[in-house]
């Protein structure tokens, strides 16, 4: 007789049979705590936390020598971590480069790539974006003299969560010079075809780049093959680097003869950088997008971090996060209690990254009494709550656990402890 899906013994058996499990010792997790916030932030792993202490014990030693002179020597480290990036994004090295912030790359991406002309001034994102692209995106209409309001083409959603690519693409027309969108929505989590969009946009002759922050080290990307021209991400979510760390940033070979749009000393040439001459003579692949230097302390809790993604793979990474959504899912829609919530992510797996966004009137009052059992989502304003069970670290009976408190705070109404507000940060 098969286990029913809401009961300790089938999430149990579960996770026995799991090939991942074993990474869980690796994090720290709280005791008591059930962490389903990994879309957020990336909970801390020994790894990193070692490479950190590796990195303070290099300067603490070496001093200035540390440039050249430890294991992993700090003037190639964002190279030597581009790379290690660039299997999570079907990439080659020189196309990868860790640097920056999500927004900072992005801005040096639409100074590289938005050449706005009369018959094509206009950029094309959507509603739907994290706020910060969109922010970029107006800041370089205006550099150039034009007025977002006019030249920044967003589609919309039809049913507020999701889109349409069809609606996408005929929104594709001979004015637009380029098109940003996110891999995966931060939202509702949508994962949109990103091999069917680059092929019409390159069709029409339009660039065409993707925020990663969502999608990378929970979904496989094979951004080469589909010939996406660049593409930003944040490594504090699913790559788990820390709050703050450096981001990443990818440019197709196909470019890398263009000059970047701003100019800083560390995209030189390495072997004359330090000739410190005022011509400025580019690296030959996307480390030329580095501006100063680099921020190593930031840095270095990725090469423990990517250092287990590697030995887990993604692969098997993503068969088991769509696994854990799933199990989430087929939860929340069988538990008496919780089967009036909305579910506003994709149910197909190929539309589906790494997180599920329900819907509920009194989301931030669940939030928190959700948090005070132990369990930690995401508020999103006004009613949102995303929940992220992360493969290198949560199990399904930390998914069981979360819809059968879930369950409980709806049916006894416990919510109505808190307030039904956010908190500054959410």
């Amino acid at each position: 007789m098969t286990k029913q899906l809401n009961t300790i013994d089938y999430a149990a058996e579960k996770d026995k049979k799991d090939p991942l499990a074993r990474f869980a010792k690796e994090f720290y997790i709280q005791k008591g705590k059930t962490y389903l916030d990994g879309n957020s932030l990336g909970l801390l792993s020994k790894r990193s936390e070692q490479s950190v202490i590796k990195l303070l014990e290099a300067w603490k030693t070496h001093a200035i020598d540390g440039w050249s002179d430890t294991q992993q020597p700090w003037f190639t480290l964002s190279e030597t971590i581009g790379a290690k990036m660039a299997n999570l994004i079907g990439a080659n090295a020189h196309e990868v480069i860790a640097t920056g912030s999500t927004t900072i790359n992005l801005h040096q991406l639409l100074a590289t790539f938005y050449e706005p002309t009369d018959k094509k001034p206009f950029i094309l994102s959507e509603t739907l974006n994290f706020p910060t692209d969109i922010y970029a995106m107006q800041s370089h209409l205006k550099i150039h003299g034009l007025h977002s309001e006019k030249h920044l083409k967003l589609i919309k959603s039809e049913d507020g969560y999701t889109l349409s690519e069809d609606a996408i693409i005929e929104a594709m027309t001979d004015d637009i010079k380029i098109i940003i969108l996110s891999s995966v929505l931060y939202r509702s989590g949508q994962l949109l075809n990103m091999r069917k969009l680059t092929t019409a946009a390159h069709e029409r002759g339009i660039l065409i780049g993707f925020d990663l922050c969502h999608s990378i080290g929970s979904v496989p990307h094979q951004l080469s093959e589909m010939g996406v021209d660049f593409a930003f991400w944040c490594t504090y979510k699913h790559l788990n680097g820390g709050p703050g760390s450096v981001a990443g940033l990818y440019v197709n070979e196909r470019h890398h003869a263009k000059t970047p749009g701003l100019l800083g000393w560390f995209g030189s040439d390495k072997q004359v950088q330090f000739d410190m001459e005022p011509t400025f003579t580019k690296a030959a692949g996307a480390g030329a997008y580095q501006l100063g230097t680099p921020h190593l302390l930031s840095l270095s809790p990725l090469i423990g971090s990517l250092e287990l993604i590697e030995e887990a793979g993604i692969g098997p990474m993503r068969e088991k996060s769509l696994n854990l959504t799933q199990y989430l899912r087929d939860l929340l829609e069988s538990l008496p209690e919780t089967t009036n919530l909305l579910i506003r992510t994709p149910k197909n797996d190929e539309r589906r990254g790494g997180h599920i966004l329900i819907e509920h009137p009194e989301a931030a009052r669940i939030c928190k009494a959700l948090k005070s059992e132990g369990i930690i989502p995401d508020f999103r304003s006004p009613n949102g709550i995303r929940i992220a069970p992360v493969a290198l670290y949560n199990s399904y009976s930390d998914v069981l656990h979360c819809a059968l408190t879930l369950a409980t705070i709806l049916k006894n109404r416990t919510y109505k402890n808190y307030e039904n507000t956010r908190g500054v940060i959410a």
